[in-house]
């Protein structure tokens, strides 16, 4: 049985495709869909934490999303685990790079390192390239997809950045809180 679309994704590839398509003159509609479903997934505050610690804890710092993802050294148990956790890092990054650029960059007097915009973009095109590389069986047909999503990560972002910016003025100065 297939899963029920999102209700926010007509409207999500609406503002996708006109940003990418209309504005930047990107027409592939395999990465506007993936996009529109990136946002609908995001717009659920606990997909943005999905990545847990050992303990369960969320794990909200890039550098230890990409050590959970090493399949010798992190909590990746297979490479399934390890294609989800690159693929899920990906998403991550181009999303909050795209869409919550503020929230970026170090600040001392905060405990936690905030990634800057170009530690998102090496972590997002690394991470989708990683996930490009797993081309065999049922992951066949979808790694053409992700080293698109590579490839064309710079331009994605500045699609983004677009449909940030038709969404309406809104400045945060942090990410969606988490749920437990």
């Amino acid at each position: 049985m297939q899963a029920q679309p999102h209700p926010l994704e007509p409207f999500f590839q609406q503002i996708v495709r006109n940003s990418y398509e209309g504005k930047l003159g990107l027409h592939d509609p395999d990465l506007t869909a993936y996009v529109a479903r990136i946002l609908c997934e995001f717009s659920h505050a606990e997909k943005l934490y999905s990545i847990r610690d050992a303990e369960g804890h969320p794990i909200e710092e890039l550098e230890e999303m990409e050590r959970a993802a090493d399949p010798v050294h992190g909590s990746a148990a297979s490479f399934d685990a390890e294609r989800a956790l690159r693929k899920y890092i990906g998403d991550y990054s181009l999303f909050v790079a795209g869409m919550y650029p503020e929230v970026t960059g170090s600040n001392r007097r905060l405990r936690r390192h905030r990634p800057s915009i170009e530690e998102l973009i090496r972590a997002g095109k690394q991470s989708y390239f990683i996930v490009s590389q797993f081309n065999l069986f049922e992951y066949e047909q979808e790694a053409p997809l992700f080293a698109r999503l590579s490839d064309s990560f710079e331009r994605l972002l500045l699609g983004l950045a677009l449909v940030r910016e038709d969404l309406g003025p809104r400045k945060p100065s942090q990410l969606p809180p988490r749920v437990n």
